[in-house]
């Protein structure tokens, strides 16, 4: 059997064309430079510990004291045994970040189409259309990689499942169980659970057309298969799988057991996340008309108006220098959208948009009502609290956002409800393109073609017509900060507002014009191929210039070689100020807490060089998240002596110091009292004037109030200590108990007294602590999680599996091609 090249070489060339397209648009990192981005900062300082010690040992440890007083290393990186899926994810991304990313989603999304039939040039054409969607380059630009990462294998889940509805099920499983497994290991799981969503959308259409068409023996196959893989695909991902089920219910995503608030005012006991919080970032009604306009409503927070800006005269008008004018106007407010921080607007382009209209007049059946119905469950759960005719919303005003909240599975384990929106620009570009696909097929009469030609015209070229007819009346351009910037800016504060709102409203009818021309063109287009004036393949040329012309010229608004800075300040973004060299001299084991101004701008500073107090994550321990609100935040000082916070950073004048706190109860000490109270309420509250260094309180069913003698020989040190090991000598004449200034973790700390293991007790709401008995002891905490020895033997039997259903895939594929 010869082997198909010329049938391959296509593809080849598309794959060789998106590698190109990738490093060309992120160009700088041919120069050895990597792009600046903030979350990746912050993840840096909270994972240099991890990453020293694995420099330094050559071992991991999924333990870390530098941050938040010690957590967990899940969700910061760590790397498990039998990681196999983790190897090949890092096959595929070959190229220099973030080009790898980008280079991802053209490839996912071209396989989707694909598994779609649509031929090779209008799925690069798709691929082009969905890798350049605005948000996707906006979040490579802040450094959400972990988003992005699992964002751009969707398109690969979805062509998995696509093939095995197909009846193509040996490729189907397989490319499902790959692609899940890819999916799974990039570690966004709010990213695949909205996949998920998608996914139920997509077999409920497939269901009703199994049923119309008398075919469900074939759906429930197929639907057996793709149940399979999925399994396959979570056991090659067991570890990390396990270990996040084990974390989350002791980090903030987890259960508390306060009912109530740092005031004493009682609170609702919620498993999840507070309504609040998870509909904080709701994407306004209206708002969403930026898929189609991008500056509709003032684009990012922040945007460069121009030297011609209203704001830039503004600030002349009132004696600023031409340097400082230009300064206010490269950083002007122009936002005035409904969410609190907006980087950029979500564009998904208005051709791509005008392509999917024309589509909706075309395409019928089960891929239409998928589409459709994926993107109007994104759109509406993105407005989170927002709804119809509602002018202050809150989180119960929205009653699908409400109950799926309060029903749905998991729906309230994520915050920032505007992030589906993923999901509808995943959807808009197939649809965009099936709009060329039913263009260029012979099914459809050319009269039935042009009809819906013009319908498609009308809405949308007619939508930015009404914007730009009646934008007064159809909108304000008031912000929600406006009224913070008028008093800000003192006497001349309505004068800056008034400049402010010229200048949206001069990006509104920029934006709008641009979008009614793209409009015209692109139905230009079309109408020109009715017309037997332009060819098949010159129509998807245009397309092509269109869409990249469109996307990339608002993508470069806001990430372009401007993100891009030398390496090595990517990967050690930190600089030790006077107060971090001195800190360092002291070489024994103890905290900082950094309250610079520094250290707020920049909060895992201080773990990236100390053990701290300081840090930024999403899910923290929800014991430490607790004792900050409550404590910590408040400067009491009982509780960061029981911390062993030995040096605070501070700032006086400018200048930054340490402050030695030399009342810090120290790595461990004995208590004279344990005091047992009734529930987590008390506990947390007593620590308000507790005298941590010589009572302890807590409420575990395994302690009661009792008191110890504590004589002056008595003494505990800390002798040896790394991020997952602690070893302690004791003595004391009597029996005691000790409280040791560690974090209390549930799972995968043993403690053991001269070998023998003892149980570790939780006190002082999220500290250790353990029974000593009389005479000299040796005591050590070991870090040893089990869930990271199960899920690696998982992950490993998996691997195999699916190994030999790869080579058996392959053989039977190609016996059968031989037959």
């Amino acid at each position: 059997m010869s082997f198909p090249f010329k049938k391959i070489l296509p593809h080849l060339l598309v794959l060789l064309g998106f590698v190109v397209i990738s490093l060309a648009y992120f160009s700088p990192v041919l120069q050895g430079k990597q792009i600046f981005q903030s979350d990746i900062k912050h993840y840096i300082g909270m994972a240099q510990q991890q990453k020293e010690f694995k420099a330094n040992t050559g071992q991991e440890t999924y333990w870390t004291n530098s941050a938040f007083g010690g957590m967990p290393t899940y969700q910061l990186g760590a790397r498990y045994p039998h990681n196999y899926i983790k190897k090949l994810d890092s096959v595929l991304r070959f190229l220099p970040r973030p080009a790898d990313y980008l280079f991802i989603y053209f490839i996912g999304f071209y396989i989707l189409l694909l598994s779609l039939k649509v031929d090779f040039k209008l799925a690069a054409l798709g691929a082009l259309a969905f890798g350049f969607s605005t948000y996707l380059i906006i979040i490579l630009g802040v450094g959400h990689n972990s988003k992005a990462h699992a964002i751009a294998y969707m398109p690969l889940v979805l062509a998995g499942i696509v093939l095995t509805f197909r009846k193509r099920f040996i490729l189907g499983f397989l490319l499902t169980a790959i692609a899940l497994a890819l999916e799974i290991g990039a570690n966004h799981f709010q990213m695949t659970y909205y996949l998920m969503l998608l996914v139920l959308v997509l077999g409920i259409a497939y269901f009703v057309d199994a049923y119309k068409k008398q075919m469900l023996p074939h759906f429930f196959k197929a639907t057996g298969i793709m149940f399979v893989a999925l399994i396959l695909a979570i056991g090659l991902n067991a570890t990390n799988i396990l270990a996040t089920q084990e974390y989350v219910k002791e980090s903030t995503r987890g259960q508390s057991e306060l009912t109530i608030t740092t005031d004493g005012l009682s609170k609702e006991a919620t498993s999840g996340l507070s309504k609040d919080y998870i509909t904080e970032y709701s994407y306004g009604i209206g708002e969403s008309l930026n898929l189609f306009v991008p500056r509709l409503f003032g684009g990012g927070n922040y945007e460069d108006v121009g030297k011609e800006s209203e704001i830039y005269q503004f600030f002349r008008t009132i004696g600023a220098s031409p340097t400082e004018a230009l300064e206010q106007a490269q950083n002007a407010p122009t936002y005035w959208g409904s969410q609190p921080i907006v980087e950029a607007p979500a564009y998904v382009g208005a051709v791509v948009i005008f392509l999917a209209i024309f589509a909706l007049f075309l395409l019928k059946g089960r891929l239409k009502w998928w589409l459709v119905g994926g993107i109007l469950m994104s759109w509406i759960l993105s407005i989170g609290k927002n709804w119809f005719f509602v002018t202050n919303p809150d989180p119960d005003s929205n009653p699908i956002t409400n109950f799926f909240i309060n029903y749905v599975p998991l729906y309230d384990k994520f915050r920032a409800v505007s992030s589906i929106q993923v999901l509808l620009e995943l959807c808009i570009p197939v649809l965009a393109i099936f709009g060329l696909v039913k263009l260029f097929n012979d099914f459809d009469k050319d009269e039935r073609k042009l009809k819906a030609l013009k319908f498609s015209l009308a809405i949308a070229g007619g939508l930015a017509l009404v914007f730009l007819l009646f934008k007064s009346v159809l909108f304000d351009f008031v912000g929600a900060n406006d009224g913070y910037f008028r008093n800000a800016y003192g006497q001349y504060g309505q004068g800056f507002v008034d400049a402010l709102r010229d200048d949206r409203k001069t990006f509104f009818t920029q934006d709008t014009l641009r979008t009614l021309v793209l409009v015209l063109l692109s139905a230009g287009a079309i109408f020109m191929f009715l017309k037997k004036k332009l060819s098949e393949t010159l129509v998807v040329g245009i397309f092509a210039i269109l869409i990249v012309f469109d996307l990339v010229g608002v993508d470069r608004r806001y990430v372009n070689t401007d993100n891009f800075i030398a390496g090595i300040k990517v990967e050690k973004p930190y600089l030790a100020n006077a107060a971090d060299k001195e800190i360092m001299q002291d070489d024994s084991y103890f905290r900082v807490w950094d309250i610079s101004t520094e250290g707020s701008r920049a909060p895992a500073k201080a773990a990236y060089f100390h053990n701290s107090l300081n840090g930024y994550h999403a899910a923290k321990l929800k014991r430490f998240e607790e004792l900050y609100d409550f404590h910590i935040s408040r400067n009491n000082m009982n509780v960061l002596n029981m911390l062993n916070t030995k040096y605070i950073i501070a700032e006086e004048e400018g200048k930054v110091f340490p402050f030695v706190n030399e009342d810090a109860n120290g790595n461990a000490w004995f208590v004279t009292e344990i005091e047992k109270l009734a529930s987590a309420n008390d506990e947390i509250r007593a620590l308000d004037s507790l005298q941590t260094n010589r009572k302890a309180v807590t409420t575990s069913s395994e302690l009661s109030s009792k008191t110890y003698v504590v004589d002056s020989t008595s003494r505990i040190n800390l002798i040896d200590y790394k991020p997952n090991y602690l070893k302690y000598t004791s003595t004391n004449n009597n029996d005691g108990f000790a409280v040791f200034s560690e974090m209390y973790y549930a799972h995968g700390w043993q403690a053991t007294i001269d070998g023998n293991a003892v149980p570790i007790q939780r006190v002082n709401y999220a500290l250790r602590g353990l029974q000593v008995p009389a005479g000299n002891h040796s005591i050590e905490f070991k870090f040893e999680p089990k869930v990271v020895q199960t899920g690696s033997m998982i992950a490993l039997m998996s691997a195999i599996i699916l190994g030999l259903l790869l080579v058996g895939g392959l053989w039977f594929g190609f016996k059968h091609k031989e037959s």
